[in-house]
């Protein structure tokens, strides 16, 4: 990679693949800029989870950074001129992934009988965070979807990641002996 500025934003403007410039507050930069968002808070999660027995919940969470990065990647494309390569799609196998992974956080967890408030340890608190940054990712990308072509599959993997991220929180909890804090 060369320089990292190019001065070609400088007027508020910034390329989408297929070369088409856009301004920097389009709905598309809204929601691809919110996935990157929620990557950095997922990437912050996975700094804070140190524990060896923890191994397959950070593959977890490298596997679902790089399928954002895939979501990034198609939402920044122009479907109209460029065509989206096959790695950019979420497939009915990566939803059926996401949903494994939500049943095996929810092992053993108390039932939940009433609302959570975010908290309790700091990673606990950071999947919190992350889980509201993915919430809102997903009412950009249905904003988005009613202007611009957008997988469908991408969306339902959206809602999907926000439940495994509030069961995730959860188990963050549970497994350090912290107390839920109930509303």
């Amino acid at each position: 990679m060369s320089k990292i500025y190019t001065s070609t934003g400088d007027k508020g403007t910034t390329s989408l693949v297929g070369g088409k410039r856009v301004s920097k507050s389009d709905p598309r930069l809204e929601a691809y800029g919110t996935i990157d968002e929620l990557n950095s808070f997922i990437g912050l999660v996975a700094s804070q989870i140190c524990n060896n027995q923890e191994i397959e919940l950070q593959e977890n969470l490298r596997w679902i950074q790089k399928k954002l990065f895939n979501i990034g990647g198609c939402l920044a494309t122009d479907t109209e001129t460029t065509k989206l390569p096959e790695s950019c799609y979420v497939v009915k196998d990566d939803i059926s992934r996401i949903e494994n992974m939500i049943d095996s956080a929810q092992e053993n967890l108390p039932q939940q009988r009433s609302f959570i408030l975010p908290g309790g340890t700091v990673a606990a608190s950071y999947t919190h965070v992350a889980r509201t940054v993915c919430r809102r990712a997903e009412r950009l990308i249905v904003a988005l979807s009613s202007s611009v072509e957008v997988v469908p599959e991408t969306i339902i993997f959206i809602n999907r990641l926000s439940d495994y991220l509030f069961v995730l929180a959860r188990r963050i909890n549970y497994l350090s002996g912290e107390k839920e804090i109930l509303w």
